[in-house]
Protein backbone atom coordinates (compact mmCIF):
# COMPACT_ATOMS: atom_id res chain seq x y z
CA UNK A 1 0.00 0.00 0.00
CA UNK A 2 1.43 3.29 -0.99
CA UNK A 3 2.18 6.15 1.56
CA UNK A 4 -0.83 8.53 -0.23
CA UNK A 5 -3.39 5.50 0.69
CA UNK A 6 -2.45 4.54 4.14
CA UNK A 7 -2.86 8.55 5.04
CA UNK A 8 -6.10 8.91 2.91
CA UNK A 9 -7.49 5.80 5.03
CA UNK A 10 -5.57 6.28 8.27
CA UNK A 11 -8.11 10.54 7.55
CA UNK A 12 -11.04 8.53 6.54
CA UNK A 13 -11.17 6.41 10.19
CA UNK A 14 -10.61 9.39 11.60
CA UNK A 15 -13.49 11.08 9.99
CA UNK A 16 -15.70 8.43 10.80
CA UNK A 17 -14.52 8.15 14.33
CA UNK A 18 -15.55 11.81 14.71
CA UNK A 19 -18.91 11.39 13.14
CA UNK A 20 -19.84 8.41 15.40
CA UNK A 21 -18.58 10.53 18.09
CA UNK A 22 -20.72 13.64 16.84
CA UNK A 23 -24.15 11.35 16.60
CA UNK A 24 -23.86 10.06 19.68
CA UNK A 25 -23.45 13.29 21.83
CA UNK A 26 -26.45 14.56 19.42
CA UNK A 27 -28.58 11.74 20.51
CA UNK A 28 -27.86 12.53 23.98
CA UNK A 29 -28.88 15.86 23.56
CA UNK A 30 -32.08 15.44 22.10
CA UNK A 31 -33.64 12.64 23.70
CA UNK A 32 -32.85 14.62 27.08
CA UNK A 33 -35.74 17.21 27.05
CA UNK A 34 -33.95 19.42 29.82
CA UNK A 35 -31.07 19.41 27.68
CA UNK A 36 -33.10 21.00 24.74
CA UNK A 37 -34.90 23.04 27.33
CA UNK A 38 -31.34 24.62 27.80
CA UNK A 39 -30.60 25.34 24.19
CA UNK A 40 -33.95 26.27 22.76
CA UNK A 41 -33.98 28.87 26.41
CA UNK A 42 -30.16 29.98 24.84
CA UNK A 43 -31.49 30.37 20.87
CA UNK A 44 -34.40 31.73 21.49
CA UNK A 45 -33.42 34.95 22.86
CA UNK A 46 -30.51 35.22 20.38
CA UNK A 47 -32.68 34.38 17.78
CA UNK A 48 -35.47 36.89 18.79
CA UNK A 49 -32.90 39.92 18.77
CA UNK A 50 -31.95 38.69 15.19
CA UNK A 51 -35.43 39.38 14.24
CA UNK A 52 -35.16 42.57 15.54
CA UNK A 53 -32.00 43.82 14.41
CA UNK A 54 -31.14 44.81 17.57
CA UNK A 55 -28.14 46.25 18.75
CA UNK A 56 -23.98 45.24 17.95
CA UNK A 57 -24.02 41.89 20.09
CA UNK A 58 -20.64 39.62 20.72
CA UNK A 59 -18.43 39.59 17.43
CA UNK A 60 -20.27 42.67 16.04
CA UNK A 61 -19.00 45.58 14.17
CA UNK A 62 -17.27 47.35 17.27
CA UNK A 63 -15.67 44.15 18.86
CA UNK A 64 -11.92 43.05 19.24
CA UNK A 65 -12.57 40.53 15.87
CA UNK A 66 -15.04 42.17 14.01
CA UNK A 67 -17.68 40.65 11.87
CA UNK A 68 -20.64 41.69 10.57
CA UNK A 69 -23.68 40.63 12.37
CA UNK A 70 -27.43 40.61 10.90
CA UNK A 71 -30.51 38.09 10.78
CA UNK A 72 -29.29 36.07 7.81
CA UNK A 73 -26.06 35.46 9.62
CA UNK A 74 -27.78 33.51 12.25
CA UNK A 75 -29.57 31.96 9.84
CA UNK A 76 -27.10 31.13 7.29
CA UNK A 77 -25.21 29.77 11.02
CA UNK A 78 -28.13 27.28 11.43
CA UNK A 79 -27.90 26.35 7.97
CA UNK A 80 -24.50 25.42 8.35
CA UNK A 81 -25.40 23.58 11.03
CA UNK A 82 -27.83 21.56 9.26
CA UNK A 83 -25.56 20.48 6.36
CA UNK A 84 -23.49 19.45 8.29
CA UNK A 85 -25.36 17.50 10.36
CA UNK A 86 -27.18 15.84 7.66
CA UNK A 87 -23.52 14.89 5.57
CA UNK A 88 -22.79 13.78 9.31
CA UNK A 89 -26.03 12.28 9.77
CA UNK A 90 -25.99 10.36 5.99
CA UNK A 91 -22.36 9.82 5.01
CA UNK A 92 -21.12 8.80 8.34
CA UNK A 93 -18.02 11.08 7.93
CA UNK A 94 -16.83 14.33 7.02
CA UNK A 95 -19.82 16.82 7.90
CA UNK A 96 -17.23 18.51 10.85
CA UNK A 97 -14.71 19.50 7.66
CA UNK A 98 -17.09 22.18 6.65
CA UNK A 99 -18.35 24.33 8.89
CA UNK A 100 -15.22 26.17 9.21
CA UNK A 101 -14.77 26.86 5.10
CA UNK A 102 -18.51 27.02 4.85
CA UNK A 103 -18.37 29.83 7.70
CA UNK A 104 -15.71 31.69 6.26
CA UNK A 105 -17.53 31.23 2.91
CA UNK A 106 -20.23 32.78 4.15
CA UNK A 107 -18.15 36.04 5.33
CA UNK A 108 -16.73 35.05 8.92
CA UNK A 109 -13.31 36.40 9.32
CA UNK A 110 -10.97 32.37 9.30
CA UNK A 111 -9.92 33.12 12.76
CA UNK A 112 -13.07 34.02 13.88
CA UNK A 113 -14.51 30.91 12.29
CA UNK A 114 -12.02 28.81 13.87
CA UNK A 115 -12.49 29.56 17.55
CA UNK A 116 -16.34 29.73 16.89
CA UNK A 117 -16.05 25.87 15.69
CA UNK A 118 -14.20 24.68 18.43
CA UNK A 119 -16.58 26.58 21.12
CA UNK A 120 -19.45 24.77 19.24
CA UNK A 121 -17.50 21.60 19.29
CA UNK A 122 -16.73 22.19 22.72
CA UNK A 123 -20.97 22.96 23.97
CA UNK A 124 -21.94 20.13 22.38
CA UNK A 125 -19.70 17.73 24.47
CA UNK A 126 -20.60 19.55 27.40
CA UNK A 127 -24.42 19.20 27.34
CA UNK A 128 -24.47 15.67 25.02
CA UNK A 129 -21.16 12.87 25.66
CA UNK A 130 -22.19 10.58 28.86
CA UNK A 131 -18.69 10.48 30.25
CA UNK A 132 -19.55 8.43 33.35
CA UNK A 133 -20.69 5.58 30.48
CA UNK A 134 -17.10 5.36 29.20
CA UNK A 135 -14.65 6.10 32.51
CA UNK A 136 -13.88 2.18 33.10
CA UNK A 137 -12.19 1.79 30.06
CA UNK A 138 -10.05 5.11 29.90
CA UNK A 139 -6.00 4.26 30.86
CA UNK A 140 -5.94 7.60 32.95
CA UNK A 141 -1.51 7.30 32.55
CA UNK A 142 -2.52 7.44 28.98
CA UNK A 143 -4.53 10.43 29.11
CA UNK A 144 -2.56 11.92 31.34
CA UNK A 145 0.56 12.24 28.77
CA UNK A 146 -1.56 12.80 25.86
CA UNK A 147 -3.57 15.20 27.01
CA UNK A 148 -0.09 17.10 28.74
CA UNK A 149 0.79 17.13 24.84
CA UNK A 150 -2.61 18.41 23.51
CA UNK A 151 -2.36 21.18 25.61
CA UNK A 152 0.77 22.18 24.43
CA UNK A 153 -0.55 22.02 20.86
CA UNK A 154 -3.46 24.07 21.30
CA UNK A 155 -1.11 26.73 22.38
CA UNK A 156 1.33 26.48 19.41
CA UNK A 157 -2.01 26.12 17.46
CA UNK A 158 -3.31 29.04 19.26
CA UNK A 159 0.09 31.09 19.07
CA UNK A 160 0.08 30.41 15.09
CA UNK A 161 -3.35 31.69 14.27
CA UNK A 162 -3.14 34.80 16.42
CA UNK A 163 0.23 35.59 15.56
CA UNK A 164 -0.78 35.50 11.78
CA UNK A 165 -3.71 37.68 12.40
CA UNK A 166 -1.78 40.30 14.31
CA UNK A 167 0.56 40.46 11.58
CA UNK A 168 -1.88 40.77 9.19
CA UNK A 169 -5.40 39.92 8.56
CA UNK A 170 -5.20 38.43 5.70
CA UNK A 171 -2.30 36.29 6.31
CA UNK A 172 -3.91 34.34 8.63
CA UNK A 173 -7.16 34.01 6.46
CA UNK A 174 -4.73 32.80 3.05
CA UNK A 175 -3.12 30.20 6.19
CA UNK A 176 -6.52 28.62 7.12
CA UNK A 177 -7.44 28.33 3.38
CA UNK A 178 -4.12 26.86 2.70
CA UNK A 179 -4.45 24.18 5.63
CA UNK A 180 -7.72 23.10 4.90
CA UNK A 181 -7.47 23.09 1.01
CA UNK A 182 -4.14 20.88 1.46
CA UNK A 183 -5.87 18.88 4.05
CA UNK A 184 -9.26 18.37 1.73
CA UNK A 185 -7.97 18.48 -1.76
CA UNK A 186 -5.78 15.04 -0.41
CA UNK A 187 -8.73 13.66 1.04
CA UNK A 188 -11.17 14.30 -1.52
CA UNK A 189 -9.22 13.06 -4.46
CA UNK A 190 -8.37 9.81 -3.04
CA UNK A 191 -11.88 9.79 -1.86
CA UNK A 192 -13.13 10.25 -5.44
CA UNK A 193 -10.47 7.62 -6.70
CA UNK A 194 -12.02 5.07 -4.07
CA UNK A 195 -15.89 5.83 -5.23
CA UNK A 196 -14.94 5.37 -8.64
CA UNK A 197 -13.06 1.91 -8.03
CA UNK A 198 -16.04 0.82 -6.04
CA UNK A 199 -18.90 1.64 -8.23
CA UNK A 200 -16.59 0.16 -11.14
CA UNK A 201 -16.08 -3.05 -9.18
CA UNK A 202 -19.25 -3.11 -7.68
CA UNK A 203 -17.82 -3.74 -4.47
CA UNK A 204 -18.38 -2.99 -0.40
CA UNK A 205 -16.11 -0.99 1.34
CA UNK A 206 -14.64 -1.04 4.82
CA UNK A 207 -16.75 1.24 7.06
CA UNK A 208 -13.56 2.43 8.99
CA UNK A 209 -10.93 1.55 6.62
CA UNK A 210 -7.17 0.23 7.81
CA UNK A 211 -6.23 -2.94 9.45
CA UNK A 212 -8.81 -3.75 12.65
CA UNK A 213 -5.35 -5.54 14.95
CA UNK A 214 -2.34 -4.28 15.60
CA UNK A 215 -0.47 -2.49 12.81
CA UNK A 216 3.31 -3.36 12.11
CA UNK A 217 3.74 0.83 13.09
CA UNK A 218 2.07 -0.07 16.11
CA UNK A 219 4.59 -2.68 17.68
CA UNK A 220 7.60 -0.17 15.83
CA UNK A 221 6.06 2.61 18.01
CA UNK A 222 5.75 0.25 21.60
CA UNK A 223 9.25 -1.38 21.30
CA UNK A 224 10.70 2.38 21.35
CA UNK A 225 12.47 2.63 24.97
CA UNK A 226 12.17 6.06 25.85
CA UNK A 227 11.17 6.22 29.57
CA UNK A 228 8.17 6.83 31.09
CA UNK A 229 7.02 3.74 30.04
CA UNK A 230 2.91 3.55 30.43
CA UNK A 231 1.28 -0.09 30.64
CA UNK A 232 -2.34 -0.27 29.16
CA UNK A 233 -4.82 -2.40 27.90
CA UNK A 234 -4.19 -4.92 30.90
CA UNK A 235 -7.75 -6.29 30.85
CA UNK A 236 -7.49 -6.96 27.18
CA UNK A 237 -4.50 -8.57 26.79
CA UNK A 238 -2.11 -10.76 29.33
CA UNK A 239 0.36 -8.30 30.85
CA UNK A 240 -0.78 -5.39 29.39
CA UNK A 241 1.11 -3.15 26.43
CA UNK A 242 3.34 -0.64 26.49
CA UNK A 243 4.45 2.62 25.34
CA UNK A 244 6.65 5.27 25.55
CA UNK A 245 4.72 8.26 27.32
CA UNK A 246 6.70 10.68 25.36
CA UNK A 247 5.78 9.44 22.09
CA UNK A 248 2.17 9.64 23.44
CA UNK A 249 2.62 13.28 24.19
CA UNK A 250 4.41 14.51 20.62
CA UNK A 251 0.92 12.70 19.86
CA UNK A 252 -1.01 14.98 21.43
CA UNK A 253 0.72 17.60 20.43
CA UNK A 254 -0.10 17.09 16.69
CA UNK A 255 -3.96 16.77 18.18
CA UNK A 256 -3.87 19.75 19.80
CA UNK A 257 -1.89 22.02 16.78
CA UNK A 258 -4.61 20.36 14.53
CA UNK A 259 -7.68 21.22 16.49
CA UNK A 260 -6.32 24.55 17.22
CA UNK A 261 -5.51 25.71 13.92
CA UNK A 262 -8.51 23.99 11.82
CA UNK A 263 -11.32 24.16 14.68
CA UNK A 264 -12.27 20.89 13.85
CA UNK A 265 -12.06 19.18 17.38
CA UNK A 266 -8.38 17.20 18.12
CA UNK A 267 -10.96 13.74 18.23
CA UNK A 268 -11.24 13.69 14.39
CA UNK A 269 -7.23 12.06 14.44
CA UNK A 270 -7.25 10.79 18.16
CA UNK A 271 -8.96 7.39 17.17
CA UNK A 272 -6.59 6.24 14.27
CA UNK A 273 -4.08 7.80 16.41
CA UNK A 274 -4.26 5.61 19.35
CA UNK A 275 -5.52 2.60 17.73
CA UNK A 276 -3.02 2.33 14.57
CA UNK A 277 0.04 4.06 15.74
CA UNK A 278 0.02 3.29 19.35
CA UNK A 279 -0.99 -0.09 19.17
CA UNK A 280 -4.31 0.66 22.16
CA UNK A 281 -7.21 -1.27 21.71
CA UNK A 282 -10.58 0.08 20.14
CA UNK A 283 -12.59 -0.21 24.12
CA UNK A 284 -9.31 1.87 25.65
CA UNK A 285 -9.27 4.61 22.99
CA UNK A 286 -12.78 5.38 23.12
CA UNK A 287 -13.14 6.67 26.31
CA UNK A 288 -9.73 8.44 26.04
CA UNK A 289 -10.82 10.10 22.88
CA UNK A 290 -14.27 11.00 24.77
CA UNK A 291 -12.07 13.22 27.25
CA UNK A 292 -9.79 14.44 24.80
CA UNK A 293 -12.33 16.07 22.92
CA UNK A 294 -13.69 17.84 25.90
CA UNK A 295 -10.55 18.79 27.34
CA UNK A 296 -8.78 20.07 23.83
CA UNK A 297 -11.55 21.60 22.49
CA UNK A 298 -12.62 23.38 26.01
CA UNK A 299 -9.02 24.71 26.45
CA UNK A 300 -7.81 25.62 22.48
CA UNK A 301 -11.56 27.76 22.37
CA UNK A 302 -11.37 29.44 25.74
CA UNK A 303 -7.76 29.95 26.27
CA UNK A 304 -6.63 30.81 22.60
CA UNK A 305 -10.08 31.72 20.91
CA UNK A 306 -13.04 33.14 23.37
CA UNK A 307 -10.59 35.58 26.04
CA UNK A 308 -9.44 37.39 22.98
CA UNK A 309 -12.56 37.82 20.98
CA UNK A 310 -12.21 35.13 18.55
CA UNK A 311 -15.72 33.84 19.32
CA UNK A 312 -18.80 34.30 18.04
CA UNK A 313 -21.45 32.35 20.16
CA UNK A 314 -24.29 33.21 18.30
CA UNK A 315 -23.31 31.04 15.25
CA UNK A 316 -21.89 29.09 17.51
CA UNK A 317 -25.36 28.13 19.17
CA UNK A 318 -26.96 28.32 15.50
CA UNK A 319 -24.94 25.79 14.25
CA UNK A 320 -25.50 23.56 16.96
CA UNK A 321 -28.88 24.07 17.11
CA UNK A 322 -28.91 23.12 13.14
CA UNK A 323 -26.33 19.74 13.55
CA UNK A 324 -29.27 18.32 16.04
CA UNK A 325 -32.13 18.51 13.21
CA UNK A 326 -29.25 17.74 10.49
CA UNK A 327 -27.64 14.48 12.39
CA UNK A 328 -31.09 12.87 12.79
CA UNK A 329 -32.91 13.29 9.51
CA UNK A 330 -29.33 11.95 7.81
CA UNK A 331 -29.22 8.99 9.78
CA UNK A 332 -32.55 8.09 8.99
CA UNK A 333 -32.27 8.44 5.37
CA UNK A 334 -29.43 5.61 5.58
CA UNK A 335 -31.98 3.50 5.30
CA UNK A 336 -33.36 4.11 2.11
CA UNK A 337 -30.54 5.42 0.41
CA UNK A 338 -27.96 3.30 -1.74
CA UNK A 339 -24.18 3.25 -0.05
CA UNK A 340 -22.15 3.60 -3.30
CA UNK A 341 -24.34 6.99 -3.32
CA UNK A 342 -23.35 8.41 0.20
CA UNK A 343 -19.14 7.21 -0.73
CA UNK A 344 -19.94 9.45 -4.01
CA UNK A 345 -21.27 12.29 -2.23
CA UNK A 346 -18.79 11.93 0.48
CA UNK A 347 -15.56 12.42 -1.60
CA UNK A 348 -17.81 15.14 -3.60
CA UNK A 349 -18.52 17.22 -0.51
CA UNK A 350 -15.02 17.33 0.39
CA UNK A 351 -13.81 18.54 -2.70
CA UNK A 352 -16.66 20.94 -3.06
CA UNK A 353 -14.91 22.20 0.34
CA UNK A 354 -11.29 21.89 -1.14
CA UNK A 355 -12.19 23.61 -3.90
CA UNK A 356 -14.04 26.84 -1.76
CA UNK A 357 -10.70 27.35 -0.36
CA UNK A 358 -8.49 26.93 -2.96
CA UNK A 359 -10.13 29.47 -4.68
CA UNK A 360 -9.68 31.84 -2.08
CA UNK A 361 -6.30 31.79 -2.08
CA UNK A 362 -4.81 33.87 -5.44
CA UNK A 363 -7.13 36.46 -4.26
CA UNK A 364 -5.45 36.65 -0.70
CA UNK A 365 -1.79 36.60 -2.53
CA UNK A 366 -2.32 39.30 -4.87
CA UNK A 367 -3.61 41.11 -1.57
CA UNK A 368 -0.37 40.40 0.13
CA UNK A 369 1.20 41.35 -2.63
CA UNK A 370 2.89 37.71 -3.48
CA UNK A 371 1.37 37.40 -6.78
CA UNK A 372 0.40 39.82 -9.55
CA UNK A 373 -3.19 38.83 -11.31
CA UNK A 374 -6.28 41.27 -12.05
CA UNK A 375 -8.74 41.63 -9.68
CA UNK A 376 -11.26 40.91 -11.96
CA UNK A 377 -9.48 37.57 -12.67
CA UNK A 378 -9.12 36.90 -8.94
CA UNK A 379 -12.46 37.51 -7.96
CA UNK A 380 -13.86 35.35 -10.94
CA UNK A 381 -12.00 32.50 -9.32
CA UNK A 382 -13.13 33.32 -5.72
CA UNK A 383 -16.66 33.98 -7.06
CA UNK A 384 -16.66 30.46 -9.18
CA UNK A 385 -15.69 28.36 -5.69
CA UNK A 386 -18.19 30.04 -3.71
CA UNK A 387 -20.88 29.07 -6.27
CA UNK A 388 -19.39 25.36 -6.44
CA UNK A 389 -19.72 24.54 -3.13
CA UNK A 390 -22.90 26.48 -1.80
CA UNK A 391 -24.52 24.39 -4.90
CA UNK A 392 -22.88 21.47 -4.11
CA UNK A 393 -23.74 21.57 -0.36
CA UNK A 394 -27.38 23.05 -0.88
CA UNK A 395 -28.42 19.84 -3.49
CA UNK A 396 -26.82 17.30 -0.74
CA UNK A 397 -29.32 18.90 1.67
CA UNK A 398 -31.90 18.94 -0.76
CA UNK A 399 -31.35 15.37 -1.39
CA UNK A 400 -31.45 14.08 1.77
CA UNK A 401 -34.23 15.96 3.01
CA UNK A 402 -36.10 15.41 -0.22
CA UNK A 403 -35.18 11.64 0.42
CA UNK A 404 -36.50 11.74 3.91
CA UNK A 405 -39.61 13.14 3.03
CA UNK A 406 -40.82 11.05 0.50
CA UNK A 407 -39.95 8.11 2.59
CA UNK A 408 -41.64 9.31 5.55
CA UNK A 409 -44.41 7.01 6.43
CA UNK A 410 -41.68 4.22 5.70
CA UNK A 411 -39.03 5.60 8.26
CA UNK A 412 -41.96 6.35 10.88
CA UNK A 413 -42.06 3.99 13.90
CA UNK A 414 -38.49 2.40 12.93
CA UNK A 415 -35.73 2.31 15.19
CA UNK A 416 -32.98 4.52 14.98
CA UNK A 417 -30.31 3.27 13.55
CA UNK A 418 -26.37 5.01 13.46
CA UNK A 419 -24.84 6.43 10.24
CA UNK A 420 -22.56 4.28 8.15
CA UNK A 421 -20.17 5.32 5.60
CA UNK A 422 -21.07 2.63 3.29
CA UNK A 423 -24.27 1.01 2.80
CA UNK A 424 -24.35 -0.78 -0.71
CA UNK A 425 -28.09 -1.78 -0.45
CA UNK A 426 -30.89 0.42 -0.76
Amino acid sequence: MSIGRMVFEFLKAASVQHAKWDYEVSMSIVKNRKKMLILLAAVLPILAVSLLEAGDMIGGKTAYAPAFYSTNIFLVSIAIGLCAGLITGCIGAGGGFIITPALMAAGVKGILAVGTDLFHIFAKAIMGTAVHKKLGNVSVKLAVAFLVGSAGGTFIGGYINKSLYDRDPLLSEAFISLVYAVLLGFLGIYALIDFLKSRNANEAGDAHGGPSGMTGLALKVQNVNIPPAIRFDEDYVPGGRKVSGVIVALGGVVVGLLAAIMGVGGGFVTFPMFVYVFGVSSMTTVGTDILQIIFTAGLAAISQYAIYGYVFYTLAMGMLLGSLIGIQIGALTTKVVKGIHIRGFYAVSILAGFINRAATLPKKLVELEMINLSKDVVKAIESAGNIIFWVVVGLFAAWVIGKFVVNINKLRGEDEVAPVFVKEEA
